[in-house]
């Protein structure tokens, strides 16, 4: 007689069944192997526990772990690991520790105490470790401390995928190199490479300078680097910032790309552009696109632009100059000026000017072929006028004072010219007047040598020295061809009137 089908114990049998089926989706198929030097159940732990005790060894899905005792969960395809933990992931990747927890079905291995990490590039030192073996990758928690080459890098947290040999930090992220330490807030560091990757607030500081960015990239094996995001590099006594840097410490060469800002803070100066060129050894920093330099006074800073700005630092002299060439223009309230070449010298505030420039100083325009223009303490002292000299200033409306000759010296007190040294071919028109200002004429004279002084802007003597030919006219009779010497230019209208004007093209 058949006996009745029990349809609920059937299904119970497949629910236990089921259970216990290893489960999908990339959890272990195959149980763990193992072996020891002793084995017995101990069920005060759990009904389904083993103790294994020495030369313990199991063996899972290819990779091999290593301990002096364990307890096997075979059910539930788990183990717990104590003291010298050995992992032998592959034929590159060890681990060691001093407690390990092990899930077959998840194939993830959580490490904590003295846990050491070691593959051809590096050394990872951490308390706690947690390594998924289908994944490849590891992470710590708790603080790490990573060794490899030429670099130690430690941080509070770190995920490390092994196959590609890149880590990821976050918290506290430290790198120690013998040639600098660099702190940042997140990191991502390739092994094999070993560049590093920043995506925070970061600080690199040497011997040689301090860099700051919240993006970018260092090589760290050959010295080379790229930051963005508020970027500056900071010297013993320069900074340089711009949305983009590269610099390559080998070299001692750096880069900036837009809105780049230059700092001097011994000559209280600042150099900006929108491309910049640095080399550390050579003290040389070059900048180009809408360069401008700015001497920073209480009384009146200098404003000089031109196609491109040199600042050169000499060592051996401790001198240093700005070399402003093509079409280089300045702005000062009280001193203003144009040159197709401009070198300032910090050293002694001295101005050389090149190539036809143009001084106006108050109502004076200065023209020459070269020009050196002396300043201390913000004023102006002397400018040296060579070859072609010529000194201009309107008389209200009616004409020019003029002075001429090959070579002329003009000295000034509080910044007015007070007297004037003509030196070859002299030459002078000027307006004469009485003391209470109404007009007697014009005086026309020539002279090898001269020397003219002013006072409130008018002319109040002159000594002629040999070759001497002076008239006086009266301002009726002098002809207007024969008002203005020859080569006159009046250029009031190439005057910067702000700093603004510095980048007007003429």
């Amino acid at each position: 007689m058949l006996k009745r089908f029990n349809f609920f114990g059937f299904l119970l049998l497949l629910v236990i069944l089921v259970t216990n089926l290893p489960q999908a989706n990339g959890q272990a198929k195959t149980p763990i192997d193992f072996s020891a030097s002793s084995m017995r159940f101990a069920k005060d732990i759990d009904e389904d526990a083993r103790r294994l005790i020495d030369n313990v060894h199991f063996r899972h899905e290819g990779t091999d772990m290593y301990c002096d005792s364990a307890y096997l969960f075979t059910r539930q395809n788990r183990l717990t690991a104590f003291r010298n933990i050995f992992i032998q992931v592959n034929d590159t990747v060890s681990i060691f520790g001093d407690r390990l927890e092990y899930d077959g079905n998840t194939r993830v291995a959580e490490l904590t105490g003295n846990v050491l990490m070691i593959d051809p590039q590096m050394r990872l030192t951490t308390n706690h470790l947690v390594y998924d073996l289908d994944r490849n990758t590891a992470n710590y928690v708790g603080g790490g401390r990573i060794v490899d080459t030429d670099n130690t890098l430690t941080s509070r947290w770190g995920f490390y995928y092994v196959n590609d040999k890149q880590f990821f930090f976050k918290d506290h992220v430290k790198l120690v190199n013998p040639e600098y330490v660099m702190d940042s807030d997140t990191l991502r560091y390739n092994t094999l490479t070993e560049v590093a990757y920043f995506f925070g607030p970061t600080t690199i500081v040497s011997d040689e300078n301090t860099i700051f960015c919240r993006n970018g990239w260092y090589d760290t094996r050959r010295d080379i680097s790229r930051f963005s995001k508020d970027a500056f590099l900071q010297s013993k006594e320069q900074s340089i910032t711009g949305d983009s840097l590269f610099y390559d410490r080998n070299l001692g060469y750096g880069r900036a790309d837009r809105n780049v800002v230059i700092r001097d803070t011994v000559q209280n100066s600042i150099i900006t552009g929108h491309f910049a060129e640095h080399w550390e050894r050579e003290g040389l920093s070059v900048v180009t696109k809408e360069a401008l330099l700015t001497v920073i006074s209480e009384g009146d800073s200098l404003f000089m632009h031109a196609d491109t700005l040199r600042a050169l630092y000499v060592q051996d002299s401790e001198e240093q100059f700005v070399f402003a060439y093509h079409k280089a223009k300045f702005f000062r309230q009280d001193m203003q000026g144009l040159s197709d070449s401009i070198v300032y010298n910090f050293s002694d505030s001295t101005i050389y000017l090149y190539h036809n420039p143009i001084i106006w100083s108050d109502v004076h325009q200065l023209t020459a072929r070269r020009m050196e223009i002396q300043t201390a303490e913000e004023e102006i002292i002397a400018a040296h006028l060579f070859d072609a000299a010529f000194i201009i200033s309107q008389e209200e409306d009616i004409g020019f004072n003029q002075v001429k000759g090959r070579n002329i010296t003009g000295h000034f007190i509080d910044n007015d010219l007070r007297r004037i040294d003509v030196f070859g071919n002299g030459e002078t028109i000027y307006f004469v007047k009485e003391d209470d200002g109404s007009m007697v004429g014009i005086n026309k004279a020539l002279s090898s040598d001269l020397v003219i002084y002013v006072e409130d802007r008018q002319v109040v003597g002159i000594r002629f020295f040999k070759d001497v030919d002076a008239n006086l006219y009266p301002v009726d009779e002098l002809p207007e061809e024969e008002r203005r010497l020859r080569n006159f230019e009046w250029l009031d209208f190439k005057r910067p009137k702000s700093k603004a004007d510095v980048f007007i093209r003429d």
